[in-house]
């Protein structure tokens, strides 16, 4: 094609508008030598030409302008005359812009497939299917459609649309009785209004940015893009005000307008009839198709459902929708339907709706979806089929309520916001001020959520009707199969080798045809595990292996997925054993060993290990634990007396106790505690696995009832439960290791409990000198030293372990020293000990101290004028390896409780108790003794400079300090902080 016919658009549009365009010459011969130059002719007038665009179609041979080219004979001819700027640019009307690139005002003009919700006027109801439709064809409709839902906003008394779809006659209208158009001459443009608003390129009410508008239109295309693309556009209004009507077409693509006609308006109407022959063959189309008729009619219902109080009419029926709840109210029928349909004709219960009307200019609908994110949304009126930052905005503030409400009760329940949105069905019809969208087709609103003129905030109650909807058990399950897809990723096998477990040492014949008669021994710790690694030289490696756990297995029963998926110990349990998930096992054939044995210390924390691990079984292999003597324990002495060669071994403290309350002559017994498996020396090692039938003890088949306690023990959800199971624990209590197995309900109620009673005793302050026991054996110990003067840290820490029978540890004695001496603000209003050294400072929350071996401390000049020595004699005095220890509790002459505040987390219970103001409490004491009422306290933090209100209840707020300077500069002089021991880290808003 040559450059001159490519400058030929074809354009079939005739009118004012195209006497404009003159399309760029042809190219002409070369002029006669010395023929005068012509002369050029005048510039058409071209107001309206906006455009510049360069030949689309111009190969890239017409670009290479100096290229050679092949002539007939084969030989090189002289290059391609380039072409001359003329040629190259071509200027055309807005209008003829329009036309040519449609994609750029009224979206593609091809035909598309995909699914969309449409109206199925057969069955009467909405459905979700495939149809094929032209986008453009859709939008040209929709602009006059939501012209006419606009008009309610202009005029509140407008209470009618009517809506004719004749696909016969190809034939649109669109009626509203709305205030008409002023039918007046346009001042500066000297037309009439109508005309001016219907066939005049950018031409619109909408140009104000600062006026707030609610309406859909704002770039001045609009109803002039229908006209554009129909072969015949009439306009029709009446004018009250003016007692006119006026009625006026347009043909040819808006090419040619016709003469308007203006009557008298004797029943004094008010109305707009938009009545257009949309141009079909600029669509593909020979017809308005059914699927496309189905859209529209959807359209029509939308205005229905989202213009208040109107009555909407389609092809002269009244639609029986009123209300935006009665338009949600179709989806859920026909999803419900639909789901009918699927399941071989039984009746599907219809989804719940949670409808609430947000102020005047929202209405939210929420459902449950069928697993993906699904919306229905409208932006003053338009349909934003895309959704955008309106339905963010909604979308947002429900996920984030239902993943923190999940998480509050379902603490393993580790889902986000955006996987709680595929549960998600979101309805939403909004009036946005001054709406901004992608594109002229209006899918999308990209207006910020901060400008849309209001902020639509979702009650309480619409929250909590939410999370007593299906979708919490919906995304719930939803988590567990995929916590159960992920966990079978992870699953073991019958291995006769594994590698990458390099503290594993595995029994010979583990995962071969002899793993039934292998045991895998769980030792606590690695100095366990060389304990029994030393046991082995006398029953051999071959069915014996040792896996050492570090510290306390997690209690899987209320941990997120990401916890478990992220634990080595429960994955590599799972790989060296065999396990698989959800597997429900009848024997022992698939494992690679055919037996656990628990090997633990013998005190409350060892008792722990073993109900965790019970509990982690129980919980993802139920299965197992119905097994005969699959899981037995270890039990080792925690403490031996001798006396010659007697010897008696005690497996637990009470039954200790009881020996030497019944003994005459406990003094003649020398008795050693065995804090851990690491006490035991090799020789004892032998000695143990010489005898395994008497150390080995199995657990009984579990029973229905026992797996309640289980989980009485280890789900959050039965911390008041746990209170009563304690309450009941009788003095005394311990489990007899002379028996031939351990019940279940034995190891809970006898053995676990007193782990559960001795984590309340040392994790909780006493409510009579505010001190924990590990914080009662740092003070009585420095008083039993009569330290005066400093003493390294690390020192005192050696010296509270000797004296006072101190089983933890190092690292934990120490922070307890470092916690008593900290003086920073929001730490201990009276130190007990002197920070000599860096004790840690407000910014870090004490967690910047120095190391044990750098820093110095003493007793404070306070500590012994709170805990006076007169009152020495009369504390009672703990005894262990009848070696006397610390009282049972301190007497402080102030309640030390109050002062320096009490936090702590044991079993079934908890403490946050706030500081409070030493000279106030002395106030309140000396009032007490005179037989005066006390006056309340606030919380008191020494050295804290802001301020604390009572909001109710044990409610506190927490006030800093802060100044304005000037406008761009604020002074902070103190921060707010909890009484967590607080770091408190600032975050700006926009608006502050």
């Amino acid at each position: 094609m040559s450059s001159s016919e490519e400058e030929n658009f074809n354009l079939d549009v005739s009118g004012s508008e195209s006497e404009d365009y003159a399309p760029a010459p042809k190219k002409k011969a070369a002029p006669k030598a010395k023929a005068p130059p012509k002369k050029a002719p005048a510039k058409p007038k071209a107001s309206k030409k906006v455009l510049a665009e360069k030949d689309d179609n111009a190969s890239e041979s017409d670009n290479d302008d100096d290229a050679p080219v092949a002539g007939p004979s084969g030989g090189l001819q002289e290059p391609r005359k380039k072409k001359t700027a003329t040629e190259t640019y071509t200027k055309l009307t807005q209008l003829e812009h329009i036309l040519l690139r449609p994609d750029s005002y009224i979206g593609s003009v091809e035909m598309r497939q995909e699914p969309m919700w449409v109206w199925d006027s057969e069955n009467k109801r909405m459905v979700n299917k495939e149809i094929k439709f032209v986008p453009g064809f859709f939008k040209i409709i929709d602009e006059i459609l939501v012209n006419a839902a606009d008009n309610k906003i202009n005029d509140a008394s407008m209470d009618t649309i009517k809506v004719t779809i004749d696909p016969e006659n190809n034939t649109i209208s669109v009626y509203n009785n709305g205030r008409g158009i002023p039918i007046e001459i346009h001042q500066k443009e000297k037309i009439y209004v109508p005309e001016l608003i219907f066939g005049h390129l950018l031409s619109s009410s909408n140009y104000d940015d600062d006026e707030k508008k609610l309406t859909g239109g704002r770039n001045g295309y609009g109803a002039k893009l229908a006209n554009i693309y129909s072969t015949e556009f009439t306009v029709e209004t009446a004018d009250k005000e003016r007692g006119q009507k006026y009625v006026q077409t347009w043909t040819e693509n808006m090419g040619k307008v016709g003469k308007a006609k203006i009557t008298k308006n004797g029943k004094k109407e008010e109305f707009t009839r938009v009545t257009f022959k949309p141009d079909l063959k600029r669509f593909g189309m020979d017809t308005i198709d059914d699927d496309t008729v189905s859209l529209l009619k959807k359209r029509v219902y939308d205005l229905a459902g989202t213009v208040k109080d109107v009555k909407v009419f389609l092809n002269d029926e009244r639609l029986k929708i009123k209300t935006f709840k009665q338009y949600v109210e179709l989806y859920l029928s026909s999803a419900a339907e639909q789901a009918s349909l699927e399941s071989g004709g039984a009746a599907q219960a219809k989804q719940t709706m949670i409808y609430e009307a947000v102020g005047t200019r929202w209405e939210v609908a929420f459902a449950v979806s069928d697993g993906s994110f699904q919306h229905v949304s409208f932006a003053n009126h338009i349909a934003t089929t895309k959704g955008g930052s309106h339905v963010n905005l909604i979308a947002d503030q429900i996920a984030k309520s239902l993943a923190a409400n999940i998480q509050k009760k379902n603490k393993g329940a580790a889902v986000k916001p955006a996987q709680i949105k595929s549960h998600m069905w979101i309805f939403v019809n909004a009036l946005i001020e001054n709406p901004t969208f992608d594109s002229q087709t209006k899918e999308t609103l990209t207006l910020q959520a901060g400008k849309f003129g209001t902020k639509p905030v979702l009650s309480d109650d619409f929250h909590k009707k939410v999370q007593k909807s299906a979708i919490v058990e919906e995304i719930l399950h939803w988590a567990q199969k995929r916590a159960d897809k992920e966990l079978k990723k992870t699953d073991g096998n019958r291995r006769t080798r594994l590698t990458g477990l390099p503290k594993l040492s595995d029994a010979n014949n583990a995962g071969t045809r002899k793993a039934a008669d292998c045991t895998l021994i769980l030792t606590e710790g690695d100095s366990a595990k060389s304990l029994a690694v030393a046991g082995l030289s006398v029953v051999g490696r071959d069915n014996y292996g040792v896996f050492p756990l570090r510290g306390k297995l997690l209690n899987v029963r209320d941990a997120k997925h990401d916890q478990i998926m992220k634990n080595e110990e429960i994955q590599n349990i799972k790989k060296i054993l065999g396990l698989q998930h959800n597997k429900d096992y009848k024997d022992i054939a698939s494992l690679r060993y055919g037996q656990i044995m628990i090997m633990t210390d013998q005190d409350h924390d060892g008792s722990h290990i073993k109900g965790l691990i019970l509990n982690y079984l129980d919980h993802f292999y139920p299965s197992l634990l119905k097994i005969p003597k699959f899981v037995v324990e270890f039990v080792t002495p925690i403490v031996r007396v001798t006396k010659g060669n007697q010897k008696i071994n005690f497996f637990t403290i009470p039954e200790y106790e009881q020996w030497l309350e019944a003994c005459p002559d406990p003094h003649r017994w020398k008795a050693k505690y065995y804090k851990g498996l690491g006490t035991s020396q090799d020789t004892d090692a032998r000695e143990y696995f010489s005898q395994m039938s008497k150390h080995m003890i199995p657990f009984s088949v579990i029973e229905e009832e026992e797996r309640g306690l289980i989980e009485l023990a280890f789900s959050k959800k039965k911390a008041d439960e746990r209170k009563e199971w304690l309450r009941q624990l009788k003095p005394g209590t311990y489990l007899d290791h002379n028996t031939r197995e351990i019940t279940i309900s034995d190891f809970i109620n006898h053995e676990l409990i007193l782990f559960s009673q001795a984590d309340n005793i040392r994790s909780i302050p006493a409510i009579a000198d505010g001190l924990k026991p590990g914080q009662r054996k740092v003070i009585w110990a420095c008083f039993k030293r009569k330290l005066k003067s400093e003493i390294k840290v690390a020192q005192l820490v050696g010296y509270i372990s000797e004296k006072s029978q101190y089983h933890h540890g190092e690292q934990s004695l120490m922070m307890t020293i470092v916690n008593l001496a900290q003086d920073y603000v929001g730490s201990n209003n009276i130190n007990l000990l002197m920070p000599n050294g860096q004790f840690g400072t407000r910014d870090q929350g004490g967690k910047d101290h120095a190391s044990a071996r750098y820093i110095f401390t003493e007793p404070s000049p306070m500590a012994r004028a709170l805990f006076h020595p007169a009152d020495d004699p009369l504390l009672n005095y703990l005894k262990e390896d009848n070696t006397v220890i610390e009282p049972e509790w301190y007497m402080p002459v102030i309640p030390l409780v109050l002062i320096n505040g009490a936090e702590g987390i044991g079993t079934g219970w908890s403490t946050n108790m706030p500081s409070y103001n030493p000279t106030e409490i002395v106030e309140n004491i000396r009032r007490l003794m005179r037989g005066e009422e006390q006056v309340p306290l606030l919380p008191w933090f020494r050295g804290f400079k802001g301020t604390i209100k009572k909001t109710g209840d044990f409610k506190y707020d927490v006030i800093g300090c802060i100044n304005k300077i000037d406008d761009t500069t604020v002074e902070i002089t103190e921060l707010p902080f909890t009484s967590g021991r607080p770091t408190t880290k600032l975050s700006w808003k926009d608006d502050w």
